[in-house]
């Protein structure tokens, strides 16, 4: 459960800490303003992606299910500062399929915590694997750091690729370059 209270507070002393005034009227509202905000970029911690991907409809096919090009945003564990870009999700069906809502949901779930990406796209992987049992699954997700745009090395523009094959995309280039392929179209 996020504190609110907790954040204000903490929120002034930054505040006080970089040499201002918390009582001067653009930052009087400031530490109000955050612990909002903090409340709702962190939903995610106290959400489970099983909330989203018990709803499933049964399929007879197993072809691939791509879900591409999924805006995020998420803050970096490290320097609290935010992440953010897209994501793709591609499984092969093991007779059940979840509503597309519902892997841009999923996604969220995980975004919305301090992250660390290479995690996040782990974490999506395993969930679609495990709610959807899923007989292969394949996140790919690409972001921009505000870490290492705007502060440190100062590289705007660059971006972080994380990949995470389970299943029947484990170890076979032909499903993979299927995927990849499948994520490009229309770009």
């Amino acid at each position: 459960m996020i504190d609110e209270s907790k954040i204000r507070k903490a929120v002034k002393m930054i505040i006080e800490a970089i040499g201002e005034d918390p009582n001067r009227e653009g930052l009087v509202e400031t530490p109000d303003r955050i612990a909002r905000m903090y409340k709702e970029i962190f939903s995610g911690l106290n959400e489970s992606p099983e909330e989203h991907l018990k709803k499933v409809f049964t399929v007879e096919d197993d072809d691939i299910v791509l879900e591409k090009d999924i805006k995020f945003y998420s803050m970096c564990e490290h320097h609290f500062l935010p992440f953010h870009g897209e994501a793709h999700i591609a499984y092969i069906p093991s007779g059940k399929v979840a509503g597309l809502s519902k892997l841009a949901r999923t996604v969220e779930v995980f975004a919305k915590r301090p992250q660390l990406q290479e995690r996040m796209t782990g974490q999506i992987a395993n969930a679609i694997s495990k709610y959807l049992n899923a007989k292969g699954v394949m996140v790919v997700v690409e972001a921009e750091h505000l870490c290492m745009t705007m502060r440190g090395v100062k590289k705007p523009g660059s971006k972080t690729v994380t990949v995470v094959t389970l299943g029947e995309f484990s170890g076979n280039a032909k499903l993979k370059e299927e995927v990849y392929r499948m994520i490009d179209i229309g770009k």
